[in-house]
């Protein structure tokens, strides 16, 4: 086993900032409806715009819970617009495993999720929140 997977399966099932926050800055959740993984993303900035606290919720299979988790540490204390530099590459490169095109849609469910709160921090309208 490498120790890409095994990163993965220890982000599974200790996943780092498992938490929901009150009042968060940045808040969204999106599901991937191929699998039924879902994740809410919760961000709270300083005046700085900076990531103070970060959580997540959610379920979903060990690539979208480890993805979610690596992202969580990944943004601590990123600005927005670092956060909005990430890439799908970002979040492969993070895992470090080859991905399915199924595969692929787990990990970066994360990210779409990201996106989605960013967007609507800056006042963009955004599909459903779950």
């Amino acid at each position: 086993m490498s120790i890409y997977q095994d990163q993965i399966i220890d982000h599974y099932k200790y996943p780092r900032n498992f938490i929901s926050l009150k009042n968060p800055t940045l808040e969204y959740g999106d599901a991937n409806p191929v699998c039924g993984d879902e994740i809410h993303l919760y961000i709270q900035l300083d005046n700085q715009e900076k990531v103070e606290r970060i959580g997540f919720q959610g379920k979903g299979c060990a690539i979208s819970m480890a993805s979610a988790s690596l992202l969580t540490e990944l943004l601590e204390e990123m600005t927005i617009s670092e956060m909005k530099k990430l890439t799908n590459e970002d979040i492969k490169e993070m895992l470090g495993i080859s991905l399915t095109p199924v595969r692929l849609k787990c990990a970066i469910l994360c990210l779409k999720v990201l996106e989605g709160a960013i967007h609507k921090f800056e006042g963009g309208e955004v599909g459903k929140s779950v």
